[in-house]
């Protein structure tokens, strides 16, 4: 299972949610369970709570996808780089061949997109 955080999921995680955590601890602890952010995400987590790009970076089983020129191309055409980064991340692509679920605390933004929500609202 292949699942990003969104930046509203991360900041979730940062006070203390319920859900995320058990999310966080299944990947880090169970195979076949993979958690990711993008690094667009990251930055707006931060502004929001700022703390959280140190705090999820530090936790194990998380790994953070970088801005490349291919992601930079479709984010810039975007007018929300963290919901465009974790969108492009998320598609299918050679490693995660069905894509991947998007974990969020606000659903709604992804019912228009071609993606998986996992919903960590409380």
């Amino acid at each position: 299972m292949h699942v990003f955080l969104d930046d509203s999921a991360m900041v979730a995680a940062g006070e203390g949610s319920v859900l995320t955590s058990r999310l966080i601890h299944r990947a880090h602890t169970e195979p076949g369970w993979f958690l990711y952010v993008s690094v667009c995400a990251l930055v707006e987590a931060d502004r929001a709570r700022p703390g959280t790009a140190e705090h999820i970076a530090a936790l194990p089983g998380i790994t953070i996808v970088d801005l490349d020129l291919p992601a930079a191309l479709s984010v810039a055409r975007a007018t929300t780089w963290a919901d465009a980064h974790t969108l492009y991340a998320a598609q299918p692509s050679p490693d995660r061949p069905d894509g991947a679920v998007i974990a969020t605390t606000r659903p709604h933004t992804w019912k228009e997109q071609p993606v998986r929500t996992l919903d960590l609202s409380p």
